[in-house]
């Protein structure tokens, strides 16, 4: 009996659209798996039990089904992200429980597409942090179960690691896409402004979150991002021209070191790329000096702007505070001023270099503990001192994804984050598939 969990999107895609397997099949297997180990994983926050075989078998009759790019594909979706006939609860206590009366555009199109989604997955409170864990409950990390899938698409991520589901939506507002898909060995993609439409929380941080894919493959990462950016898709990589990478190990942020695995992951990488004909450079960006204080203040503002409206009671304290922070800072963010600094810092660096390379993260990520119930400073600097290289890119707006390269101590994946200037989502995609094919990478975790 052929199995389909553990294959990629595009090969069910191809055996639905076939008639070698019917939604209805492919999605009860993959509920199933749901059911076998999300007590353990802690992915979702809602699966859709009663509704999604219905809705497969909907698409395996629909008269195009041939012609779908995601024909019978499970699909988790981000609990900050509406989907018809569901409330959206934003890892909150405090947020409205009323079901939702229309999908968020991404979701539709992934419905058009041919997707099923089965559920919902956990966030943080208000997508604030890089752990995900609350009154929800807490995303795992497939490998290694006593850590944090990361945050804060934690529970989209460990889906996918776990199979559950081969593809999954999340955003980016700080690095959220990127530091689970680092964490959980997977490709995260965070494109670049008006690529995928964003309409995330209120007023998507300021323009700096944009929805993205997770997948354990290129080629579903890509599929998924023409999907949602309702472009065809992109072909693979073939022939090009050799690229000017910069290989950078520091750590964007003053006194926030990155660990010895992720630095040899980055300067491995880069050799991997230079024996395919790519030019290496070692050059650091001009991260000021300020950026840390940026980063702070646009995080919080977005955060405050997200709680207005909510019954502070029914908040969690570290949430409060960081919102009441924001509050003080929203003037100076609206402003723009230290953005749009940023960008004219890092324009003549994007010149001379076509990509940046970078360790994705500083560390391996935090225990899976109760976050949400310590202090804010506590939070604050735990996520600062694993996941200082990814806000530099929300902040510019600018396209980056993490990509899975070797193994940690502990058998974990590492992963590096590739970066590069406005418009360069399908350049960055073809490095990350020359990084597959030379390195290729284990594409789930083993079950628990």
């Amino acid at each position: 009996m052929t199995t389909w969990v553990g294959r990629t999107a595009a090969e069910i895609a191809a055996a639905v659209r076939e008639g070698r397997v019917t939604p209805r099949d492919v999605v009860a297997e993959h509920c199933a798996r749901i059911e076998q180990l999300d007590g353990r994983i802690g992915a979702f926050r809602h699966v859709r039990a009663t509704e999604v075989l219905a809705e497969a078998d909907e698409v395996g009759a629909r008269p195009d089904l041939a012609e779908l790019p995601l024909a019978g594909v499970p699909v988790a979706v981000k609990d900050n992200l509406a989907v018809r006939g569901e409330a959206t609860r934003n890892g909150s206590a405090a947020t409205d429980k009323t079901p939702a009366a229309s999908d968020h555009p991404t979701v539709a199109r992934l419905r058009a597409a041919g997707a099923v989604v089965v559920g919902l997955t956990n966030v943080p409170e208000l997508c604030v942090f890089g752990t995900t864990e609350g009154v929800h409950g807490t995303a795992r990390n497939p490998w290694d179960p006593t850590r944090t899938a990361g945050g804060s698409s934690g529970g989209s991520a460990a889906a996918v690691a776990a199979g559950m589901v081969p593809i999954a939506l999340g955003n980016d507002g700080m690095g959220s896409l990127r530091i689970p898909a680092a964490n959980c060995g997977l490709i995260g993609l965070k494109p670049g402004p008006r690529t995928v439409p964003a309409g995330i929380g209120n007023g998507d941080w300021f323009g700096m979150s944009e929805n993205g894919p997770l997948a354990t493959t290129v080629e579903d990462a890509r599929l998924l991002l023409s999907v949602l950016a309702d472009a065809a898709p992109a072909p693979g990589p073939g022939p090009s021209s050799p690229r000017k990478i910069a290989v950078s190990v520091r750590s964007p942020l003053l006194g926030v070191l990155v660990t010895r695995p992720y630095a040899a992951a980055a300067r491995e990488a880069a050799d991997v790329l230079s024996d395919a004909g790519h030019e290496i450079r070692r050059a650091d960006p001009p991260y000021p000096w300020w950026l840390a204080t940026t980063s702070l203040a646009h995080w919080t503002a977005g955060t405050a702007v997200d709680a207005q409206g909510l019954d502070p009671r029914r908040l969690t304290r570290r949430t409060r505070v960081h919102a009441a922070v924001g509050r003080r800072l929203l003037g100076a963010v609206r402003r723009g001023d230290r953005r749009e600094q940023l960008r004219r810092l890092m324009e003549p660096f994007f010149e001379e270099h076509d990509v940046l390379l970078t360790p994705a993260l500083a560390r391996r990520g935090p225990a899976a503990a109760p976050w949400h119930e310590r202090g804010w400073l506590r939070n604050v600097l735990a996520n600062t001192r694993y996941s200082p290289l990814t806000p530099p890119w929300n902040l510019t707006g600018w396209p980056a994804m993490s990509v899975p390269f070797g193994t940690l101590p502990s058998g974990a994946p590492c992963a590096v984050q590739l970066v590069g200037p406005p418009g360069c989502e399908q350049g960055l995609l073809d490095l990350a598939g020359q990084l597959e094919e030379l390195r290729p990478w284990v594409r789930t975790a083993p079950s628990p």
